[in-house]
Order: C-alpha cells, then sequence, then structure tokens
C-alpha cells in the first residue's frame, strides 16, 4: 500500500505564508513526478505546481513568484511553500504523485486527501 499524508494547510490573512507538506509512504520504489493541485469551492481541480524526479519544476501563471515547490527525495516529501498569499488562494490543496511500487513494473497516480487552505482579507 502507498499513501500520501498532507499537512500545513490553515487559515491566514492575505500577504501572509504557509507551507504545505505531502509525505508518501509505504512500499515505493520510486517517486518520479509530484505535483500540487487546488480546488475552489464551485472550480474544477487546477494543477498548481509540479516537479520532477530530477527536480525541474513547473508553476501555473497565477501563482509564479509566490509559491514554490520542492522535494525531499531522502523523506518521500514534497512541499509547497506558499507566500504572498490571496484570497483568490483560498481552496483546498492536493498532493499528487507517479509511483512506482516495489516488485512491479508499473507507475500508478496516488492522491492525498487533501489540506485546506483559507487566506481572508
Amino acid at each position: 500500500q502507498v499513501q500520501l499524508v498532507e499537512s500545513g494547510g490553515g487559515l491566514v490573512q492575505a500577504g501572509g505564508s504557509l507551507r504545505l507538506s505531502c509525505a508518501a509512504s509505504g512500499s515505493i520504489f520510486r517517486i518520479n513526478a509530484m505535483n500540487w493541485y487546488r480546488q475552489a469551492s464551485g472550480k474544477q481541480r487546477e494543477l498548481v505546481a509540479a516537479i520532477t524526479g530530477i527536480g525541474s519544476t513547473n508553476y501555473a501563471d497565477s501563482v509564479k513568484g509566490r509559491l514554490t515547490i520542492s522535494r525531499d527525495n531522502a523523506k518521500n516529501t514534497v512541499y509547497l511553500q506558499m507566500n504572498s498569499l490571496k484570497v483568490e488562494d483560498t481552496a483546498d490543496y492536493y498532493c499528487y504523485a507517479d509511483i512506482r511500487r516495489v516488485g512491479g513494473p508499473f507507475v500508478y497516480g496516488y492522491w492525498g486527501q487533501g489540506t485546506q487552505v483559507t487566506v481572508s482579507s
């Protein structure tokens, strides 16, 4: 079994910062891409930031310069540092990872359970 567990969400004022974490656990052989998505109330889930296994990153235009994705491969953990937060960043944030499990040749996608971020004005 593989599990992704997010933490770090909460309530913050506009202009403030939060740091989200997502730790993968279980019988993991290798983790490829690790991504952060978000879903605001009444909207579709959107990709916020992505990081490859070798550390290349990509961001949605709406968060460039404010959010930073990083990963610690030794801890199987991905982070999202969120600075200069805006009210429109309010959403449920989900991590996603492409993981190859021990003993198997295939890569599967796994989702975390989500963590809520609320930015007040």
